[in-house]
């Protein structure tokens, strides 16, 4: 769903509501990225009181009336609040997947489990970013959103409502079967202390963080970056598309690899693979093929950190902790697109966006750097 936003949102903004402000058409991603932390951050919990399938569910009934708000919105107001619904949406439904996965499967085959949902996630996140930009050559940009929210939001909900089945019985039979683990905590405030106290957790979280703040940068400034140089709405989706194809794609194969030559080492040279990327496109001052190089490179650099971010997380804490845990480090990972989208908003407004993407680029390549001095050990190790 939220693909359908990345290639052409930003111009409805600047478009049909005549935003000028970076920083006012940044909002969007904002409410987004602040609505789903919240959520992430809930669904653990949730999920332990009630059940993994119940949390999927009120997910997807959340995001069905933002369609309706983006065909009838009057203002840009509106189209922000419409994010706020759909971040809390997806915040609930693709925190649930996640950790529906991963209860199926062991912690050898963590990281493959992962990678193969955030690949479908994330091809789905590259194709509707494809197909609204070509669709907005054609039809009204606001026009493509809309109808394309309608129907993905239908399709989720009749999904999570008809067969697909509950796992908390397998979670609770693996945590019945740890042993030593001793009385799982499953309270918020561990949780979140945890994410802060527990160095591995804390590396995590700062770096998906840092991940997810390139990303709102990426989402909504860059669209305006390379349509200010006379770029098509076809080319800018083009741009905005190739970046999380390759980032779905690719992460079939990251998850697996994290698997076997551990998280760490995926996880840094996805970080700083990142920066270099940010680096390129902005020295590539909006030209289209600079710009497509850069995608390919930002994709492989998510790749390699995303997945293997959460399969990190859910190696060092028991079975129970898991959803809570995982919720955790998902707050702070999209509290990186509200501070990206103000933050990095200012900046563009300030010194522009070439300014914004260099810095975006310097501090992720940081973040590689503070990961790459952290010891990771699972919890199965440990014990």
């Amino acid at each position: 769903a939220a693909g359908l936003e990345r290639s052409v949102l930003p111009l409805v903004g600047a478009e049909d509501f005549g935003v000028q402000s970076r920083t006012a058409i940044l909002a969007f991603v904002a409410s987004f990225g602040a609505a789903k932390a919240l959520a992430n951050l809930a669904s653990g919990v949730l999920a332990e009181r009630t059940a993994r399938r119940r949390v999927l569910v009120l997910g997807w009934l959340l995001v069905l009336p933002v369609a309706p708000l983006l065909a009838l919105a009057p203002a840009w107001e509106v189209v922000v609040a419409a994010n706020v619904l759909l971040g809390a949406g997806q915040g609930l439904a693709w925190s649930m997947a996640i950790v529906m996965k991963i209860d199926l499967v062991g912690p050898a085959r963590r990281g493959l489990a992962l990678g193969l949902n955030e690949s479908a996630g994330y091809v789905g996140v590259a194709a509707a970013a494809f197909v609204t930009g070509a669709a907005a050559s054609a039809v009204a940009p606001r026009t493509a959103v809309w109808v394309g929210m309608a129907v993905v939001a239908l399709a989720g909900l009749l999904l999570a409502a008809g067969p697909i089945r509950d796992t908390t019985a397998h979670v609770r039979h693996e945590q019945a079967a740890h042993g030593s683990g001793g009385e799982a905590r499953t309270s918020l405030r561990h949780a979140l202390g945890a994410s802060v106290r527990v160095p591995a957790l804390r590396a995590c979280a700062q770096a998906g963080l840092v991940n997810n703040l390139n990303d709102a940068v990426v989402w909504g400034l860059v669209p305006l970056y390379l349509a200010a140089r006379g770029a098509s709405a076809a080319e800018v989706g083009l741009a905005a598309g190739l970046y999380p194809a390759v980032w779905g794609l690719a992460q079939v194969g990251t998850g697996w690899l994290s698997d076997s030559t551990g998280r760490k080492p995926l996880v840094v040279a996805g970080m700083l693979v990142q920066g270099a990327a940010l680096g390129l496109l902005a020295a590539g001052g909006g030209e289209l093929v600079s710009a497509l190089a850069a995608s390919v490179l930002l994709g492989l650099g998510t790749a390699l950190a995303y997945p293997t971010l959460i399969a990190a997380v859910s190696d060092v804490v028991a079975p129970r902790e898991r959803a809570p845990a995982v919720g955790a480090y998902r707050f702070w990972r999209d509290a990186g697109l509200v501070v990206g989208a103000l933050a990095l908003g200012l900046v563009a407004d300030a010194a522009g966006a070439r300014a914004a993407l260099t810095a975006t680029g310097l501090l992720t390549a940081l973040s590689g750097l503070w990961v790459a001095r952290v010891a990771f050990v699972s919890r199965a190790a440990r014990e």
